[in-house]
């Protein structure tokens, strides 16, 4: 286990560890993992160069000018849910109202997935990220059949959402196959919901637990960026960010790692290195030190953190700009958290204002 935030960055850009699910000592860290789907996912479970072509032809798609186009339809996606939020009135539950639906509904439209079918992946994502190995093997396939048929059809008629352009200029090309689309599109869903959605509910009590930070925030709010970037770093949306095996004989930090080792990276240890970060248990919205792992490095880092970043800001800025009295309606050590495997997720989030 990697805990030192140098150390970890050092592991997430060494070319003698593998990403390799199929190798027989890779580690599986939850039982999710054991299914033939979470071994073979594309990206994730690649190494290079097949990994690197992959990449080079997804980046492009969410490049920060790419992500920085899409801002006024996140704002305008954003504000729509505040305004059903004021409308019904305290108390609200800001899971179901806010923190699952918008990143559902950003990563529908980008993808060009339907959102009608939103509550279906919304739940097939839950069961495959924290349900048992049973239910998670049984979710995947489930998204894999329904991304199947989405991949069907736009080979058939290609729209103008993501997988219509993939379709357009990789796989009607012979660059991609149908099933590595298909395996694409299952990592962009289910990262882009989960992870995003726990973020922004974690993020959104963490600033009400620290109403001094948040009171800073709102006198300058050109601070938001660098507050997400320290919500990043300290709270733990994603404990393991990193599995993987060794190619050959590697040292890092004056320790050996043989050939055939598992290494993992805990993002959250590494996150409050005190080597590295001072005060790293204190959340500080004008820390300068806002250096994280929470997205991974190197060539395995997080395709869609551009996106999720915008999202966040936006989310929080409207948030609290239009309830400013906004705080939580019940303890914060009665919310249920679930935390399983390497996923936390809240499953309410009741509010008053």
């Amino acid at each position: 286990m990697i805990t030192g935030y140098k150390e970890s960055r050092e592991i997430l850009t060494h070319p003698n560890l593998s990403s390799l699910r199929t190798h027989p000592n890779f580690p599986i860290v939850a039982p999710r993992f054991r299914s033939q789907i979470a071994r073979s996912l594309a990206l994730i479970a690649m190494d290079p160069p097949v990994h690197d072509t992959y990449r080079r032809y997804l980046n492009p798609h969410f490049s920060l000018k790419q992500v920085r186009r899409m801002r006024p339809e996140i704002e305008k996606i954003v504000s729509g849910f505040v305004d059903r939020i004021i409308a019904q009135g305290p108390p609200a539950d800001l899971v179901p109202l806010l923190a699952v639906p918008l990143p559902s509904l950003i990563i529908c439209r980008h993808l060009g997935v339907p959102y009608e079918d939103h509550e279906f992946f919304q739940d097939a994502s839950g069961k495959v990220m924290l349900g048992t190995e049973e239910e998670s093997a049984t979710a995947a396939q489930n998204l894999v059949d329904y991304i199947d048929a989405l991949v069907t059809e736009q080979i058939k008629s290609p729209t103008d959402g993501l997988l219509g352009r993939l379709v357009t200029e990789r796989v009607l090309t012979g660059d991609i196959g149908h099933e590595e689309l298909v395996s694409i599109a299952l990592v962009l869903l289910i990262a882009a919901h989960e992870t995003t959605s726990s973020s922004l509910a974690l993020g959104v009590i963490t600033l009400l637990e620290h109403p001094d930070q948040l009171a800073k925030l709102l006198e300058d709010r050109d601070r938001l960026p660098g507050a997400v970037e320290e919500l990043l770093r300290f709270i733990a949306t994603t404990d393991l960010v990193a599995t993987r095996v060794a190619k050959g004989d590697i040292e890092i930090a004056g320790h050996l790692i043989r050939e055939g080792e598992a290494v993992l990276v805990s993002g959250t240890l590494a996150n409050r290195d005190a080597k590295f970060h001072e005060r790293p248990d204190e959340f500080d919205v004008l820390r300068s030190d806002t250096h994280h792992v929470t997205f991974g490095f190197g060539i395995h880092q997080c395709l869609g953190q551009n996106l999720a970043r915008l999202e966040l800001e936006i989310a929080f800025r409207e948030l609290f700009t239009r309830l400013p009295g906004l705080r939580l309606a019940t303890d914060v050590a009665d919310l249920p958290i679930l935390g399983a495997g390497t996923v936390q997720r809240v499953l309410s989030l009741p509010v008053e204002w």
